[in-house]
């Protein structure tokens, strides 16, 4: 066991007013399996960057580990995947390789295939088994199951069960779940860590809130209640004061001596209350810096009068003639929520292009009502350019609306300026989403619409489909999403 130390590191990105870091320390135990969330743009590759030593910062990161990081870049992606894997681990032998991928359910024979030729999944387990076969390092492991079927994302979690020593950039809650024991969250004005997994994080943070919360709202009764007395004694005290130089209706004089002590009293009694007040001044000023607004977002379906909207009657879809999947057989009808399952390259995306209208080979009828508006976010965010004012005027929706579902989602006034293209995929996809969701429409089809997007966002976004109930039909392998969105599940499975 060793410690990585963190000391009052600092770091901002020059032309940037404010800093991504202000002198934040902490301590990391080595042998830890720490999950790494927050929202998009709260810096978590930064931070990752900065431990490898990337970026130069103020402050000190000391450790007696290397640093490695994930998704490893492969230079030469034409040589084969066992010479992929010897280049990260040069002092491994083949044995060692071949019982990792056993570990990951995964037959031997891909490590004799060029490594450009494997698939997303099969990629992501050599370099991860390469990385850690690798030994004396610390893993830093950024967002491996974007785009990952259930099944490989559930050998993976069976593979780092068995290991240690790695931070996990993830916004996959069931995922990370199975996985960390530690959770370290990138917050507004710090860095937390603790120890369990996402879901007692999440309970403690909700927790945290809602006290911050009850304890703003009592000291802000308690300052507004403690200024008026204050005022009053002050206004009181003032007042004695001036009698000490009038008179009675006698006359007579007044004892000066008695009213001076009385307005002095008073005058004491106000100052002890306006030091009250500063305290509980100062004691709010320290709350809810780091609870972040999730304000609701709002979705506006269109209802049609005709149902069902999609009939499917034995459909495949095909590739040069030949079928991708078995024959499926549904109906969406107003208000379902369909989540289409499966593994890669079992023709998930296929099909939704199909419902589209795109010119998809297919057998089988499929039929849809006539007139049937419907708004789409794709899987890739490649298009993407150009400002967000441009952006709302091409797809024709309302700019102040786009906006508005953005910064609910957390963009800032200044990330409304950037070019969309240089954007980080997280803020990418909202785009997308935003998009969608400032359409009206009869039916929503989402193609992975949750990669890259924080677990914050993820659970907005729950939210709203679950209130305003939209008709949905998507692609997702967040299985938390889908156990939450979807009334209907259509699993595809690959034709034999």
């Amino acid at each position: 066991m060793s410690l990585i130390n963190v000391n009052n590191l600092t770091f901002g990105y020059e032309g940037n007013v404010n800093n991504v870091f202000e002198n934040v320390s902490f301590n990391i135990d080595t042998d830890w399996k720490l999950g790494l969330i927050g929202r998009n743009g709260k810096g978590k590759t930064t931070f990752l960057k900065l431990l490898l030593g990337e970026y130069e910062y103020k402050g000190t990161i000391s450790k007696n580990v290397e640093f490695d990081y994930f998704p490893f870049e492969v230079k030469n992606k034409e040589k084969m995947a066992i010479e992929v894997a010897n280049e990260i681990a040069p002092n491994v032998e083949d044995w060692e390789i071949i019982k990792e991928l056993n570990l990951l359910n995964t037959n031997a024979e891909i490590l004799y295939r060029k490594f450009d030729l494997l698939s997303g999944g099969e990629q992501i387990k050599i370099l991860l088994i390469s990385l850690f076969l690798k030994g004396g390092n610390f893993l830093l492991i950024d967002e491996p199951t974007n785009h990952l079927d259930n099944e490989t994302k559930e050998n993976l979690v069976e593979y780092l069960k068995k290991k240690k020593s790695f931070i996990l950039v993830s916004h996959d809650r069931d995922f990370l779940d199975k996985v960390v024991d530690h959770i370290i969250s990138i917050n507004n004005t710090n860095i937390d860590i603790q120890k369990g997994n996402f879901t007692s994080w999440h309970e403690n943070k909700e927790a945290q809130d809602n006290f911050e919360k009850a304890q703003n709202e009592k000291l802000t009764k308690d300052i507004n209640r403690l200024e008026v007395a204050s005022r009053n004694t002050a206004k009181w005290s003032d007042k004695i004061e001036k009698t000490k130089y009038s008179t009675n209706n006698s006359g007579s004089s007044i004892d000066r001596g008695y009213v001076g002590h009385q307005s002095a009293k008073m005058m004491k009694k106000a100052k002890v209350m306006e030091r009250r007040t500063q305290k509980a001044i100062e004691e709010k000023s320290t709350l809810l810096h780091n609870i972040e607004k999730a304000d609701d977002l709002k979705i506006i379906p269109l209802e049609s009068r005709k149902s069902p909207l999609i009939v499917a009657d034995n459909v495949q879809v095909k590739y040069n003639q030949k079928p991708i999947f078995e024959k499926i057989s549904f109906e969406i009808e107003n208000g379902d929520r369909i989540a289409i399952t499966g593994k890669n390259g079992a023709g998930k995306s296929s099909l939704l292009k199909l419902i589209m209208g795109d010119e998809i080979e297919y057998t089988g009828n499929l039929k849809k009502a006539n007139d049937i508006k419907i708004s789409y976010v794709s899987q890739s965010t490649e298009q993407l350019k150009g400002s967000l004012k441009e952006y709302a005027r091409q797809n024709k929706i309302d700019e102040s609306i786009f906006k508005a579902m953005l910064s609910k989602m957390g963009l800032s006034n200044l990330e409304f300026e950037i070019d969309i293209s240089k954007m980080s995929e997280g803020q990418k996809k909202k785009v997308l989403i935003a998009k969608s969701i400032s359409e009206t429409a009869n039916i929503y089809i989402w193609d992975e619409p949750l990669n890259y997007i924080d677990i914050l966002t993820r659970i907005q976004i729950e939210e709203a489909i679950l209130k305003y109930k939209p008709t949905l039909i998507f692609v997702e392998h967040d299985e938390t999403f889908v156990k939450k969105v979807a009334t209907k599940v259509v699993k595809l499975e690959k034709e034999r």
